[in-house]
């Protein structure tokens, strides 16, 4: 599955619990079709004392981290018009640029 969504990218969730908020994604599971977009999908876990590699302990206590949602139930936010936007390809020899499909704007700012 070609995934139009990179790290970095502004994003909205369309769709969920965190239905409308917006965030930068900071990883892309494109194996699995998921992305981690940050402040979105908080999730805590119950964190043990535990010894590290180094000979420290690791600090025991409630860690929130953002867990992954599926890549379907977020839009990647234009530049130009800070909409929600769907996302099209132009091919130009040597290169492949995204396209907002509403205002027609590049996405990528190279």
């Amino acid at each position: 599955m070609k995934v139009k969504i990179k790290k970095g990218d502004t994003v909205e969730v369309i769709a969920g619990a965190d239905k409308s908020k917006r965030g930068e994604v900071i990883r892309v599971l494109s194996d699995n079709g998921r992305v981690v977009v940050q402040g979105v999908s908080l999730r805590k876990k119950h964190q043990r004392q535990g010894q590290t590699v180094g000979g420290r302990t690791m600090s025991p206590g409630i860690i929130e981290f953002e867990a992954s949602i599926d890549i379907s139930n977020v839009m990647l936010v234009c530049p130009s018009c800070h909409e929600a936007s769907r996302v099209g390809i132009r091919r130009e020899p040597g290169k492949v640029i995204r396209v907002c499909k509403s205002c027609g704007a590049l996405m990528d700012e190279e």
